[in-house]
């Protein structure tokens, strides 16, 4: 368990309402997933606002709450931190919950229109012929080593992505290959991590109307 002030390191702070030397549980972008002592990072995104669901988040037992607004009413037993972006917060605040992860993995990060899977998983069944421990983060299938797991995003959630990103490191992962979708990057799931390396792959029509359509 972290303390809120160790995790809030290179966060760009505005404003911060009740003390900051209290434990932290988890780091949650969805409300729904609260536990007691987590802390709520409320993001505006393209399906809804967080910001929204702050109440909901501390009436489930969050003790924290990141956001760009500050709400109206505040609660005394909660501690409130507001920053200019809250997406990039979130993931500069997950990677160190996690203990910062990648600064210990090799990790290499795989983008483009097309080939992005097929790139990630060679360069990671290259590794694991050669008996190098790795990771693979992928459409198709997260694998730590020889475990495979079930993959639902190209790149998961910030809060889901450190956490699988820690677990690799704990199973002695030395590389983690990893696809990096335009929405990831857009959004700021990639923020705070620390990549050793890069592929590009192309870029097609889809990619460039991505702002189209958002």
């Amino acid at each position: 368990m972290k303390q809120l002030q160790d995790i809030l390191y290179k966060i760009s702070l505005q404003t911060v309402v009740g003390p900051t030397a209290i434990p932290v549980s988890s780091v949650e972008i969805d409300s729904r997933r609260i536990q007691k002592g987590s802390c709520f990072v409320a993001m505006k995104g393209v399906a809804g606002d967080g910001h929204l669901f702050i109440s909901d988040a501390i009436a489930a037992g969050a003790d924290a709450i990141v956001c760009e607004e500050l709400p109206a009413a505040t609660v005394p037993h909660a501690t409130y931190v507001q920053t200019s972006d809250a997406a990039k917060a979130a993931g500069l605040i997950c990677h160190a919950f996690h203990g910062y992860p990648t600064q210990s993995l090799k990790l290499v990060g795989i983008t483009g229109t097309n080939g992005k899977t097929t790139v990630a998983t060679v360069l990671f069944n290259l590794c694991r012929e050669m008996g190098i421990s790795a990771g693979l983060i992928s459409t198709v299938s997260n694998r730590i080593n020889d475990e495979i797991l079930a993959a639902t995003h190209t790149t998961p959630d910030v809060s889901s992505l450190n956490q699988l990103l820690h677990h690799m490191l704990d199973a002695g992962c030395e590389y983690v290959f990893m696809e990096v979708s335009s929405h990831a990057i857009h959004q700021q799931r990639i923020s705070g991590l620390h990549f050793t390396g890069a592929v590009f792959t192309n870029i097609t029509h889809d990619h460039l109307a991505y702002r189209d359509w958002e």
